[in-house]
């Protein structure tokens, strides 16, 4: 009789356990993931402006989250398209097939855009400019996958400015994709791709946007931005109608020479706002609430305006990073109210970081320069019509790479390979060219580590040049104001990446991760499988 009571007895001990572990695990699966992108954000913005943070916006993440200190883009080119596919699909323009915002098409002999898609319409608005879906992306998002997993009972909405931001995060099964319409526009968007019609919550937040034009002012005194260069220099690209960049900027002046309503995406009021319509998105979608995870991508896209105008150094991009954190302190304590502290998960990164404006650089004595496109491009076809006799040879210039003509050089009765490897080996000697590989090379070859892995990585054999070619550190093809990104330097791929939230641990790390390992984290967080792409691994050190 007592060994039955004690057999009975261990079988409800392990029972409660495993309840309690179940429970457990339970607790530990958010409500929501809040998947923010901060659009050409370095790493050294969060230690650079720390001072001016609050509490409760990036050192939330930080202090009670968990920071990879030492995360990097896995492939160039570091732009915008390639950066948000990459975070949400796990693997590099290799596999998913956007190789940067717009590339050459060899099959149409056309450039195409990341996001275009002629199929479908507008919805919000009536032009033929916004005709977006993610059918140009090859592979699942970690949305897909949890749309897959739970019988699409899960949501998933994209916010961003740039439709490519909002769209290629959410995927191909998204509930919707909402990106903002400047211009004369004023309002946020979407395509039949999704829905037929905006929902009324959002034709009524439509409503309020043209107040986000207004003076642009720093928030703190200007002298307080010991953090930055000073106001007035000559790094940076004024708004039209303004003969100098120095603050204040009065929008509502400066936007009939600036695009319109455009001229918000280049100001923190572009970052306010999209903080605004995301916190209205989970509130009047009610995500979140339900027996399932939802999930809510936000891209951030005015740092990047702002950055491309004012450079690295400017006090505006500091201003913005200060606001932007308020902005995070606001949806935060929404989603503490709304979903529950400890009932969501955050991770915040990247697409991509920037480069110090060059001529700034050169100011202090650091080696910098411009590539000269133009000069490059007679350069090649002089070099071709020596070498070959035959005049044409290049049909297109563009992303780092060279696009031949194929069918000439069939016709001609020249070898492609050779064409390509001659190239691969004659560019470096032009100025400010580092590297340079043939597709034949990136094909074929197997890269472990440095340049080469990386430039292998953002190859991708139908989209791709015959020629792909690497510019030297701090050398950009843009205008001698303002700054740009793309490179393999670390300047460009070094950005943030911090999780915060249910089932994530408390902690830092020096450890190298990748953008590649984002994807399946949150999968394995949610107990899904990973894109069907992925190539990344969970980063298992981070997960309670």
């Amino acid at each position: 009789m007592k060994n039955i009571v004690a057999i009975i007895f261990a079988l409800l001990t392990v029972s409660c356990k495993a309840q309690k572990l179940s429970s457990s695990k339970e607790v530990n699966v958010p409500k929501l993931v809040i998947g923010i992108v901060v659009d050409q954000m370095r790493y050294d913005y969060l230690t650079r402006f720390e001072a001016k943070y609050s509490e409760q916006g990036f050192k939330r993440l930080m202090n009670e989250g968990y920071n990879c200190k030492n995360h990097h883009f896995n492939y160039v080119p570091t732009y915008t398209g390639p950066g948000h596919a990459s975070v949400y699909t796990g693997t590099s323009p290799m596999n998913h097939g956007i190789i940067s915002n717009y590339w050459y098409d060899k099959y149409t002999e056309a450039t195409v855009y990341c996001a275009s898609d002629s199929t479908v319409q507008a919805v919000g608005v009536n032009t033929e400019k916004e005709k977006m879906s993610p059918r140009r992306l090859k592979t699942t998002t970690v949305a897909d996958q949890l749309r897959l997993h739970t019988q699409n009972r899960s949501k998933v909405i994209g916010v961003s400015l740039k439709d490519r931001g909002a769209i290629l995060p959410a995927g191909h099964s998204a509930n919707a994709a909402y990106w903002f319409r400047g211009k004369e526009d004023c309002k946020f968007i979407t395509s039949t791709y999704y829905r037929n019609d905006l929902p009324s919550w959002v034709k009524k937040f439509n409503k309020t946007t043209t107040s986000y034009l207004r003076e642009w002012q720093t928030i703190l005194p200007i002298k307080s931005y010991t953090e930055s260069g000073s106001d007035s220099n000559n790094f940076e690209e004024a708004f039209k109608g303004k003969t100098t960049a120095v603050f204040p900027y009065n929008l509502t002046a400066l936007a009939e020479d600036n695009g319109g309503y455009d001229i918000l995406k280049a100001t923190p009021f572009g970052n306010e706002m999209v903080t605004d319509f995301a916190i209205e998105a989970i509130k009047n979608e009610n995500l979140g609430t339900g027996t399932h995870t939802d999930f809510l991508t936000v891209s951030y896209s005015s740092t990047d305006y702002i950055g491309h105008q004012f450079g690295v150094n400017s006090i505006e991009v500091e201003d913005t990073y200060i606001r932007l954190d308020k902005d995070l302190e606001r949806l935060f304590k929404y989603l503490d109210n709304q979903v529950g502290k400890g009932a969501y998960t955050v991770f915040l990164t990247a697409d991509h970081g920037a480069v110090n404006v060059p001529n700034y650089l050169k100011s202090q004595k650091i080696p910098a320069g411009y590539f000269k496109k133009k000069e490059f491009k007679k350069a090649v076809e002089d070099v071709l019509i020596q070498k070959f006799k035959f005049k044409g040879l290049v049909k297109n210039i563009s992303n780092n790479q060279l696009f031949l003509d194929r069918e000439l050089i069939n016709k001609s009765g020249l070898d492609l390979i050779a064409v390509q490897e001659f190239l691969a080996q004659e560019i470096v000697l032009f100025k400010h060219i580092d590297k340079a590989y043939s597709a034949k090379t990136l094909s074929s070859a197997q890269f472990v580590s440095g340049v080469g892995a990386l430039v292998q990585n953002g190859f991708h054999q139908k989209h791709s040049g015959d020629v792909v070619f690497v510019l030297e550190p701090a050398v950009i093809s843009y205008s001698e104001k303002g700054s740009t990104h793309g490179s393999s330097f670390s300047y460009d791929t070094h950005v943030p990446l911090l999780f915060y939230g249910a089932g994530i641990k408390k902690g830092e790390t020096i450890e190298k991760t990748e953008v590649i390992d984002i994807a399946p984290t949150i999968s394995a967080l949610l107990g899904i499988s990973f894109p069907n792409g992925c190539t990344g691994k969970p980063l298992e050190k981070i997960l309670e």
